[in-house]
Formats: C-alpha cells, structure tokens, sequence
C-alpha cells in the first residue's frame, strides 16, 4: 500500500490467477487503509457467498456493496469515500476503465482485483485495459497442484464452454505451464483452443 501526502487518487490493480491471493491481498490492503483512517469503500459482483461481503478463498471477508455493471459502482458510491476497492474485475464491462479513470481524477484511491485470464488462458480485455491506467501493477502467482511450481493458469475441471463459471477448488486448479498443458491435451480440451 503506498501513502502519498497529498490528495491524489491513483490506481492499483493486483492481478493473477485463481488462488493466488488477489481478494486477500485486496481486504489486506483495504484494512489497512481503514486503520490509517481512511473511509473505504468495496464493491464485487460475485455473489457466492451473499450480496454484503468480498469472501477470499482462505475465509477472509470484508463488507461490500453488490454491484451488477460498472455504472451501479458510480451509482451506489459514497463520494466521501476516500479508497474504492473492487473485486473480480474481470467480471465487470468495460464501462469499469472510465469509471476507475474517473474516481482517481477525483482524488480516489482505486484498488482493483481480479483474474488476468480466463481458463482458456485468453486475457481479459477489462484487466488488460486497467494496466495502462493503474500506477501499481502487482502480478500474484497461485502454486501449482500438480508440481508445486508457480501457477499462472486456470484450469476449469468442469464440463461446459461458458467462459464465466463461478467456482472454487470443486471446478478450477491453479497450474503452472507445463502441468495446464499436460491436462488440456489429458482432457481432450484442445479443441477449445
């Protein structure tokens, strides 16, 4: 978390894959700021565990607002609001890059979290775009189950095409290069590519 003297709103975008940390990297730093005195304020639109929090997967939670599209985060924001936290990035349409744009205009820090790819190992244009406008990029790794080296992709476990599923350790692993593409061609799924 960085700690500027003035009022300038800036952005910072914690990407990765699934399990590496991102929504708990976010509510780490989100508390952070809510210690030094900061009003903060978070927004998601996963759903899995209620409307009112930001769950992560080891169990830390945060109190949220449910936010459908990028214009209910404008519309559902308290303009005191000194830090605007929002998770699952990706899930967001592109509206989501002017509003981040906007908030730091307005002096905003803007924290935002999210996966930088999906399972077909295509980026997301939403995440890729908040790159350009963020001051602090941070790349987390999850660790691969199959090897233990860092992973960088999401495999879906599951059978279907959507590229969103809502999903945990039940349909996703987190694996490195070399173990997605031994389970993508073990799993028939080259197809998909």
């Amino acid at each position: 978390m960085r700690y500027f003297p003035n009022t300038a709103g800036w952005v910072e975008l914690i990407m990765g894959s699934m399990f590496s940390g991102k929504t708990t990297e976010l509510i780490r730093r989100v508390d952070r700021m809510r210690r030094a005195g900061r009003k903060v304020q978070i927004f998601t639109r996963d759903t899995r565990f209620g409307d009112d929090a930001v769950v992560s997967h080891d169990k830390k939670s945060y109190s949220s607002t449910y936010a459908k599209s990028s214009e209910d985060i404008l519309k559902n924001l308290d303009w005191k609001t000194d830090v605007v936290a929002i998770d699952e990035g990706q899930f967001y349409d592109e509206g989501l890059i002017e509003v981040v744009k906007n908030l730091a205009a307005n002096g905003k820090v803007v924290l935002v979290a999210g996966l930088d790819q999906d399972y077909l190992s295509k980026p997301f244009k939403v995440m890729l775009d908040l790159v350009a406008e963020a001051e602090f990029v941070d790349k987390l790794n999850a660790v691969c189950v199959r090897c233990g080296n860092p992973a960088i992709r999401n495999f879906r476990k599951i059978a279907t095409e959507e590229r969103i599923v809502l999903g945990a350790s039940e349909s996703y692993e987190a694996l490195c290069r070399n173990c997605y593409a031994k389970a993508v061609k073990e799993d028939h799924q080259e197809e998909l590519f």
